[in-house]
């Protein structure tokens, strides 16, 4: 994996803040129908630090994880991601977050059927106007970074579970952010092909400082992680 990153392209891993919550709470619905999916929540992480976020279905991590990107607001509580105050952010801040500031990798890939590894990989890079030379150079150093170069040609179909996710994993790296955020990202994977994934994602994180929080149930995983908080019925039981 080493030989794959360009040193020119390597951040140096720090104990930098990169994630600070305070205090979230979300409630969905009211009165005796309201579930309480996140119960005065707080964590921070740094930045080359991969936090592994546990607990059961219905503990509240794929909530948090939505707060923490910006995909949702909390009711109360404070959310900050390399310096933007995210429960501030208006809908355009909002949008530049989660186009450079952070990157998500989610449990069903989320690729664009009729592209291929490359044009999915370049969309962000699109979306943010990045010239077509470079544009095409940094697809090439991330499809190789995951293992895929030589499969830059092919479409989501042609490629197995693992393949599709690395290739979800390089578009979430597209334009460098500062934190990586994958909720479930080997749910449909065979536990190889999830332990492959996982580490990728502790190399990629460590190798280039970047952060990542990854929910995930597989205890095999979570051994993987540098600290794990957990989660159950909406609070943070353990860090």
């Amino acid at each position: 994996m080493s030989e794959q990153l360009s040193p020119a392209r390597v951040r140096v891993a720090t104990t930098d803040e990169v994630v600070r919550v305070e205090g979230v709470s979300r409630t969905f619905g009211r009165g005796e129908h309201a579930v309480h999916a996140v119960r005065n929540v707080s964590f921070s992480a740094g930045r080359g630090e991969l936090v592994a976020v546990r607990g059961r279905s219905g503990a509240g991590k794929t909530t948090l994880l939505n707060l923490v990107g910006g995909l949702d607001r909390p009711d109360s509580g404070r959310v900050r991601v390399a310096g933007h105050d995210v429960t501030a952010a208006g809908e355009r801040e909002l949008l530049r977050l989660r186009r450079g500031t952070v990157g998500f990798v989610f449990q069903t890939f989320g690729l664009v059927p009729i592209l291929s590894a490359a044009e999915n990989v370049g969309v962000p890079l699109r979306l943010a106007r990045v010239p077509a030379a470079e544009r095409e150079e940094r697809v090439a150093v991330l499809l190789e970074l995951v293992g895929l170069g030589a499969h830059a040609a092919q479409r989501p179909y042609e490629l197995s579970g693992g393949q599709q996710q690395r290739v979800a994993v390089a578009r979430a790296l597209a334009n460098e952010p500062d934190l990586l955020i994958a909720d479930e990202p080997t749910g449909q994977l065979d536990s190889e092909t999830g332990r492959s994934i996982m580490d990728l994602l502790r190399a990629v994180v460590h190798a280039r400082g970047m952060t990542a929080l990854v929910a995930t149930h597989d205890l095999a995983l979570i051994e993987m992680a540098d600290r794990t908080l957990t989660l159950r019925d909406g609070h943070l039981v353990h860090d």
